[in-house]
């Protein structure tokens, strides 16, 4: 079978702030009709790579195009075809949700007529119809994620990036967002979504890059990705919170791998190859005098993905320059 067709292509990608280079020679391909999912730490250049996909930034040096279109040269081209929704809703909190719709309709070129119908159908599509006439400001933070995305969606783009979109959201509202963008992918769109949440990139991409300081450092499905970190995965609960380095060194020496500590200080994981291995563990544990409440063992999660490829958990690092 042939290859999807790309929506986005970006060879040797570099930008830098000053002195401090934040991508460094990035690649990557996103096929048409797909959800495509850029997980990293803080500071690792997800949002200045959203920037340069959308335009908004020029890069340095490298190639980036768009359905074959160079952003830099065909950047107009580019614009008719793509959709932008920031870490924060962009919505006028005084203009209700109906005219905030038709403003920005308006000023993507539509006629009064047009943009009020527009409007209407993005609002039933969104599930925003009852709420339509009250002020977005009244609206909780899963409806205005929902109208931010609406309005992105005005001129009908082919692809669609979404910066961390669920940022600050509860778990309902996350799962409201979710849902539309399985919608987009049904009517053939294609979402580049970037996230610091490892369960939503797993809930919605087909494709995930991971990136640390300033390049792609693994590519793959959910499910390759975790292969890459073992067969499975342990998971131990101590008694004993204080008891977690001596867990530790056990652990390290009876599965002779990296043994990763949580913010839960009871709680530590590592990869095995073998059922048995973690049988043993946990006999050694307890001839140690480790108690344990807890024990599980499983597929790898991204959460151990991301710390065996970068070392650290999702939401650590440094503020990338130029975002704020």
């Amino acid at each position: 079978m042939a290859e999807r067709e790309l929506a986005i292509e970006v060879k040797g990608l570099r930008k830098a702030y000053g002195t401090r280079e934040v991508l460094k020679g990035l690649d990557l391909g996103v096929a048409r009709g797909t959800v495509y999912g850029i997980l990293g730490p803080n500071g690792a250049g997800k949002t200045t790579l959203v920037h340069i996909l959308s335009t908004l930034l020029r890069p340095d040096a490298g190639t980036v195009k768009i359905f074959g279109r160079d952003v830099v040269r065909e950047a107009d081209a580019v614009r008719r075809r793509i959709g932008l929704t920031g870490q924060f809703a962009a919505v006028d909190e005084e203009l209700s949700g109906r005219d905030n719709l038709v403003l920005f309709a308006r000023l993507a070129g539509y006629g009064t007529k047009a943009a009020k119908a527009r409007a209407d159908e993005l609002l039933e599509g969104f599930g925003l119809s009852e709420a339509a006439g009250r002020k977005a400001g009244k609206y909780s933070g899963g409806m205005r994620r929902r109208l931010d995305i609406a309005a992105a969606m005005l001129v009908a783009p082919d692809l669609l990036f979404l910066d961390e979109p669920t940022t600050g959201l509860d778990p309902r509202s996350r799962n409201d967002v979710w849902e539309i963008v399985r919608m987009l992918v049904r009517q053939g769109k294609t979402v580049l979504l970037t996230t610091q949440y490892l369960e939503e990139a797993d809930q919605l991409a087909d494709t995930l890059a991971v990136i640390d300081g300033g390049t792609v450092v693994a590519e793959g499905t959910p499910g390759e990705l975790k292969a890459m970190v073992g067969s499975g995965t342990i998971q131990v609960r101590l008694t004993r919170a204080e008891q977690r380095t001596d867990a530790e060194q056990v652990m390290n020496r009876v599965l002779g791998t990296t043994v990763n500590t949580h913010d839960d200080p009871a709680l530590i994981t590592a990869s095995v190859s073998d059922p048995k291995l973690a049988a043993l563990a946990l006999a050694e544990l307890s001839g140690n005098g480790i108690g344990t409440v807890q024990f599980s063992l499983g597929q790898p999660s991204l959460d151990e993905v991301f710390l065996a490829l970068t070392g650290r958990a999702a939401q650590e690092g440094t503020i990338e320059e130029g975002t704020r």
